[in-house]
């Protein structure tokens, strides 16, 4: 059975920057662009469907499920926010996958009541990329999560480092959500590369 998400799963702002790693083989990438209207989310979505159309990307939307309905995209991310004004009947009738961003207990049962495809935790650490208003969850909260959500796939997000990884893993996540360890980095694509090559604990 293929994974899905797959482990190392970075998060771009991009179709530039998708297309660099659909080129270096990255299976699972999520494309989320914030504050676009309407008729821009669904052109960059169309747009995106497009460019990675033949290659075996997994390509997620985040947030825009209009968008991603129409322009025929087969996965989406939602976050609380998102979630609680999208029409989830409408998601999963158009047959995409959802994951759902969680925090704390109480939106994990708002989650968990949709049967998401995965589950994402975070912040893990303290995060540049993104503002929220909860504090680093830290590792223990990813093994508490894991026991609580079984088999759905977890995903940790928020200052993961490559360095970090290993622990992030053996902690109990299946997956990592990768922003700023890869925006940042000098050489972006060995560092995609260094990724890939990682080899989770236990495995």
């Amino acid at each position: 059975m293929t994974r899905y998400p797959d482990r190392f799963y970075p998060v771009v702002d991009s179709i530039r920057t998708l297309m660099d790693l659909v080129a270096l083989g990255v299976g699972t990438i999520q494309l989320r662009v914030k504050d676009l209207g309407e008729a821009q989310a669904a052109a960059l979505v169309r747009e995106a469907v497009e460019s990675v159309e033949g290659s075996p990307v997994r390509l997620v939307i985040n947030d825009y499920w209009r968008a991603a309905i129409a322009g025929g995209a087969r996965h989406l991310h939602l976050g609380q926010e998102d979630l609680a004004t999208a029409d989830v009947g409408a998601i999963r009738a158009a047959g995409l996958t959802l994951g759902i961003s969680t925090h704390d207990e109480a939106e994990l049962e708002t989650a968990l009541t949709h049967r998401p495809d995965y589950i994402a935790l975070g912040p893990i650490y303290p995060t540049t990329s993104k503002t929220t208003r909860f504090d680093p969850q830290g590792l223990d909260r990813l093994g508490v999560w894991k026991k609580k959500i079984g088999a759905i796939p977890l995903v940790a997000i928020g200052g993961i480092t490559l360095e970090r990884a290993p622990a992030v893993y053996a902690a109990g996540a299946d997956s990592i959500a990768v922003v700023s360890d890869i925006a940042h980095a000098d050489d972006p694509d060995t560092r995609v590369r260094e990724w890939l090559a990682l080899e989770p604990a236990g495995d």
